[in-house]
């Protein structure tokens, strides 16, 4: 692998209420998922977060969420499809109006927290989202879990996809996501989550919590914003990358870019 899309979750700071380093992450990633109002962020901030990836040549993705600014979006809801269609037609569209005053296009669409997990394998949820999509641009482009169904449902559905491996997040055998509830599911060792992602940049697979090894075919890492330490991470993840030959650099191609 030459070059690889490293991406995190940004504009989720909400008034007074500080989230992340929006500012500093914007210079190491190459795609930033902005949050759309419905788990986190506030009109003013998202926009300024849309403008500094814009000066920063950073590509803008649309985080959809479940409507749980006070959960984070981390709260599962059994909303009904139509619901759910429309809540992704909302963010995104909201999302897309910001980003044309800033002089910018939205390239893609990654669900967050509780909605992404809850999609990977969740085919009625998972099918309203990508209706939601395809109703407002069928040309964005769905991120979601390395290995997950919905990837194929989308694909199916006419969308293009990307899949995305998780920096700080520890994979469980089933190469699921370890439940932020469990000891040991969030990373916190820049040295050690960099040495990770460049075996799995470089042979495809990682270590599981259980110490087995597991494939994962991605396009895409995610360093997440709110994370402790988030920015010295993906600094750390970006310098073992190019020190071992790997460019960092959006999964769309440059016309699309």
């Amino acid at each position: 692998m030459s070059a690889i899309d490293l991406n995190s979750d940004l504009g989720e700071s909400y008034g007074a209420w500080a989230m992340g380093d929006d500012v500093s992450m914007l210079s190491v990633v190459s795609s930033a998922n902005v949050a759309c109002g419905f788990h986190a962020g506030d009109p003013s901030g998202i926009l300024k977060t849309i403008r500094a990836a814009a000066a920063k040549g950073v590509v803008i993705g649309a985080h959809v969420s479940y409507p749980d600014r006070v959960g984070f979006g981390r709260r599962d809801i059994d909303v009904t499809p139509a619901d759910l269609t429309a809540d992704v037609i909302y963010q995104i569209g909201a999302l897309k109006g910001l980003a044309a005053a800033a002089g910018v296009t939205v390239a893609y669409v990654k669900p967050h927290g509780a909605l992404y997990n809850r999609i990977a394998h969740d085919q009625k949820q998972g099918q309203a989202v990508i209706d939601g999509i395809k109703a407002i641009d069928p040309a964005l482009v769905l991120m979601g879990l390395a290995g997950a169904p919905v990837l194929e449902l989308a694909r199916r559905s006419g969308l293009e996809v990307v899949a995305e491996a998780f920096a700080d997040r520890a994979y469980a055998a089933d190469g699921q996501l370890v439940s932020r509830r469990a000891p040991g599911a969030v990373l916190h060792d820049p040295q050690l989550i960099a040495r990770r992602m460049l075996q799995l940049a470089r042979e495809g697979i990682l270590e599981a919590i259980d110490g087995s090894t597991i494939a994962i075919d991605a396009q895409s890492i995610c360093v997440h914003g709110d994370s402790a330490g988030a920015v010295a991470i993906a600094q750390e993840i970006r310098r073992a990358f190019e020190a071992d030959g790997i460019s960092i650099r959006s999964f769309l191609p440059t016309d699309r870019a």
